[in-house]
C-alpha cells in the first residue's frame, strides 16, 4: 500500500467536535492534512502564521511558514484547575484525552505503571487490556485500519517494548495510523543497562514514521500533539513515544499551547495536484484503448471519488491486496485482485492495457512479479502522496505527488466539464475482459465430503451479505479470504499486507471490535495463524467482544507446503503442527482453547454441515469460534511464481499432483 489519503471523512466510533481555523483565507487542498486535524483533534486547532500561496514558486520556503500549535479547547474540561500541578503521566493521559483518544490497548509494567495509574483516574478513556504487547499492538493497528482514527498501545520498557516491533513495523508498511507509548527508565539509569532497559527509540528508528524519547515534562503536551499529527498527516503511519518513570512521576503544570516545531516536515508536505497535470491525465485517458485501474491502500479514504471517476469514464478497477474495498467487489467493473495470488483477468488486464492508472500504490513486488514485463505495452500514470515511492519500482510516464482524493475530485471535474466531448467508448475491452472473466473464473476443486476452504469463505459471504468487518492472519486463508469474500466498502478488510505478520488476524478484530460497536466483525485465521496470539482469547471474553473467528484448520502451515509442492518436490521440512506421532487427531485441539476461555466453539468436518454451523455460529451473541477442518492438499490458485510474469500464471493443481 502507498499512503492513505489524508483529507478523509472517516467512519466515527465516537462523536468528534471542532473546527478547522486559520487566520488566512486558504484552501482545504494547500495542506492535506486540515481534515484529518478536523476529525482527530477535537481540542485543537492548526494555526497559521502567514499566508501560504498555493502557486509559490519555492514550496519548501513557503511551507516552513506554517507553525500548527496545541490550543486549548472551548468545550475540553480539565479534571485540574488550569493552575494546579500533576503528575507527567496524568499531563500525558490528558493530552490523550484533547487528542479525541476514547480506546487504548495497554499492557502494564514497572515503567509504565504511572501511567496506567493515571488512566484510572481518566474518566474518558478505556483500556482495553490484551495479554501480550504484540495482541495490543495489532489490535491497535486493527482499530485504526477499520475506523481511519489513529490506534493508540501502550507497554512497559524493555521486552514490554521490544514486543511491539513487529506491530510498528507492520504499520510502517502498510501506513496505518499509530501513536506507541512506551514507558522507560529513569533518565539517569539510561544507557546502564539498567533492569529491562532497551533503546526503543533506536530499535524502532527505522519502523516508524518518527519517534521521541522524553527528556523534559513540560515537552509533553507538544510532543504528544506532533505525534498524532505525524501519525495521520501525509503518508499516515506508526510513532512512537519514549517516557522515562522519573519524567512520568515529576509534578509540573502542562502549557497547552506550544507550538509544533515540524518545519522541515511541514515543507515537505505534498500540495495540490496542479490543473496542467490533471489536464495530461484526462488527455492519456481520453486517448486510450485499454485503459485500466490499479488501486491501493492509497485509495481508503477516496473511495467515493474513486467510484465517481469509474463512472465517469467506464474503466474497469483493479486492486490491490491493501485495496480491497476501494471499489466495490460486486461492480460488474471490478476485476478484483491483482498480483500473485490475483485473478487472471485482472493480470490480464493489466498485461494487455495501453494505460494505467496507478492511484495510491507503491508498486510492490508481489503485484508487479518480474518489473520489467508489468504492463510493459501501457503508459503509466502514477498518483501518490508519498514522493519516495514515485518512480522507486517503476518509472512512471506522468506522475502526480499529491493527496489521490484531490486528485481525483481534481480530474472529476475535468471530466464533467467536457463531458460528452470526450466520447469515452471502451465497450470493447469491457467485453474483452468479461470473456477472460467467463473463461478464468475464481474456481476450487472437491475433495469428496471435505469442506473446500474456499466454499467456507463464499457461505460467509452469503450469509453476512458482503457485510462484515473481516480480519485475517496471514498464509493461504488470507488469499481465499481475499479472493472469495467481495468487499462492499473502504475498511472492511483488515490484514497484514506488507509484513505479512501471522498471528495478526483476532487481535486486529478485537480492535475493529472496539472501533466499530454492533458491526459483525469475523476473524478468518488458519491454525498457524491463530496460535500465535490465542492468548487474547482472554481479552475477547473479559470485554465480551461479539467477535466470531472462522478457523481453517488444515494442521499445516498451508502456503509454505503450497511452496514445497510446487517447487520442493513435496519435502515437508518442519510445516506439519498437528502431532506426528498421532497423525489421525486434530492437535492442538482448538475448542480447548476456547473453552478455557468461556468462549463457545463447535468443529465442522463435513461440507453437507457447513452452512448450518456458520449461521450458527453469527447466530449466537457474543463470541464463537467455528474450527473448519479443510484439506493440506488444497493450493490458492491463481498463481505468478515469485519474480514470475503474466505468461508464467498458474491456474491448476493442487498438493495431490507430482510436480
Amino acid at each position: 500500500m502507498a499512503a492513505a489519503t489524508a483529507n478523509t471523512t472517516f467512519p466515527k466510533p465516537f462523536p468528534l467536535t471542532s473546527s478547522f481555523k486559520s487566520s488566512i483565507p486558504i484552501s482545504k487542498s494547500t495542506l492535506p492534512f486540515s481534515t484529518i486535524a478536523q476529525k482527530l483533534t477535537p481540542s485543537r486547532s492548526l494555526h497559521i502564521s502567514s499566508s501560504l500561496s498555493q502557486s509559490s514558486s519555492n514550496p519548501r520556503s513557503a511551507a516552513a511558514t506554517v507553525t500548527p500549535t496545541t490550543a486549548p479547547s472551548q468545550d475540553f474540561i480539565s479534571r485540574y484547575a488550569l493552575d494546579e500541578p500533576r503528575k507527567g503521566a496524568d499531563i500525558l493521559v490528558e493530552a490523550l484525552e484533547r487528542e479525541g483518544v476514547k480506546d487504548v490497548f495497554a499492557y502494564p509494567g514497572g515503567a509504565s505503571l504511572e501511567i496506567h495509574q493515571a488512566l484510572t483516574r481518566s474518566k474518558i478513556i478505556r483500556n482495553v487490556l490484551p495479554r501480550h504487547e504484540q495482541g495490543g499492538v495489532f489490535a491497535a493497528e486493527g482499530y485504526a485500519r477499520s475506523s481511519g482514527l489513529p490506534g493508540v498501545c501502550i507497554a512497559t520498557s524493555g521486552p514490554g517494548a521490544t514486543n511491539l516491533v513487529s506491530g510498528l513495523a507492520d504499520a510502517m508498511l502498510d501506513s496505518i495510523p499509530l501513536v506507541a507509548i512506551t514507558g522507560q527508565v529513569p533518565r539517569r539509569m539510561i544507557g546502564t543497562d539498567a533492569f529491562q532497559e532497551t533503546p526503543i527509540v533506536e530499535v524502532t528508528r527505522s519502523i516508524t514514521k518518527h519517534n521521541y524519547l522524553v527528556l523534559d515534562v513540560d515537552d509533553i503536551p507538544r510532543i504528544v500533539s506532533e505525534a498524532f499529527f505525524l501519525a495521520t498527516s501525509g503518508r499516515p503511519g506508526p510513532v512512537l513515544i519514549d517516557v522515562p518513570k522519573d519524567i512520568q512521576q515529576q509534578l509540573a503544570v502542562p502549557k497547552w499551547n506550544q507550538a509544533i516545531r515540524l518545519p522541515g516536515y511541514m515543507s515537505r508536505l505534498p500540495k495540490a495536484p496542479g490543473e496542467a497535470h490533471l489536464e495530461q491525465i484526462v488527455r492519456l485517458v481520453s486517448e486510450s484503448k485499454k485503459p485500466v485501474l490499479y488501486v491501493g491502500g492509497g485509495c481508503l479514504n477516496s473511495s467515493e471519488e474513486l467510484k465517481r471517476f469509474v463512472e465517469l469514464t467506464g474503466i474497469p478497477v483493479a486492486s490491490t491486496l491493501m485495496g480491497l474495498g476501494t471499489f466495490p467487489g460486486t461492480d460488474e467493473l471490478s476485476l478484483q485482485m491483482l498480483g500473485m495470488h490475483g485473478t487472471v483477468y485482472a493480470n490480464y488486464a493489466v498485461d494487455k492495457s495501453d494505460l494505467l492508472l496507478a492511484f495510491g500504490v507503491r508498486f510492490d513486488d508481489r503485484v508487479t512479479g518480474k518489473l520489467e514485463a508489468f504492463a510493459s505495452r501501457a503508459k503509466i500514470v502514477h498518483i501518490d502522496i508519498d514522493s519516495a515511492e514515485i518512480g522507486k519500482n517503476k518509472q512512471p510516464h506522468v506522475s502526480v505527488c499529491s493527496d489521490v482524493k484531490l486528485a481525483l475530485k481534481g480530474i472529476n471535474g475535468i471530466l464533467e466539464s467536457k463531458g460528452a466531448k470526450l466520447k469515452l467508448d471502451y465497450s470493447a475491452w469491457r467485453q474483452e475482459l468479461n470473456e477472460q472473466k467467463l473463461k478464468y473464473p475464481l474456481n476450487y476443486k472437491t475433495f469428496g465430503e471435505a469442506i473446500p476452504p474456499q466454499y467456507a469463505i463464499q457461505v460467509l459471504d452469503e450469509l453476512t451479505s458482503g457485510n462484515a468487518i473481516i480480519s485475517t492472519g496471514v498464509g493461504q486463508h488470507q488469499m481465499w479470504a481475499a479472493q472469495f469474500y467481495k468487499y462492499r466498502k473502504p475498511r472492511q478488510w483488515l490484514t497484514s499486507g506488507g509484513l505479512g505478520a501471522m498471528g495478526f488476524g483476532l487481535p486486529a478484530a478485537i480492535g475493529a471490535a472496539v472501533a466499530n460497536p454492533g458491526a459483525v466483525v469475523v476473524d478468518i485465521d488458519g491454525d498457524g495463524s491463530f496460535v500465535m496470539n490465542v492468548q487474547e482469547l482472554a481479552t475477547v471474553r473479559v470485554e465480551n467482544l461479539p467477535i466470531k473467528i472462522l478457523l481453517l484448520n488444515n494442521q499445516h502451515l498451508g502456503m509454505v507446503v503450497q511452496w514445497e509442492d510446487r517447487f520442493y518436490k513435496a519435502n515437508r521440512a518442519h510445516t506439519y503442527l498437528g502431532d506426528p506421532s498421532n497423525e489421525s487427531e486434530i492437535f492442538p485441539n482448538m475448542l480447548k482453547f476456547a473453552e478455557a476461555c468461556g468462549i463457545p466453539a463447535a468443529r465442522v468436518t463435513r461440507k453437507e454441515d457447513l452452512r448450518a454451523a456458520i449461521q450458527k455460529m453469527l447466530d449466537t451473541p457474543g463470541p464463537y469460534l467455528l474450527d473448519v477442518i479443510v484439506p493440506h492438499q488444497e493450493h490458492v490458485l491463481p498463481m505468478i511464481p515469485s519474480g514470475g510474469a503474466f505468461k508464467d500464471l498458474i491456474t491448476e493443481g493442487d498438493g495431490r499432483i507430482k510436480y
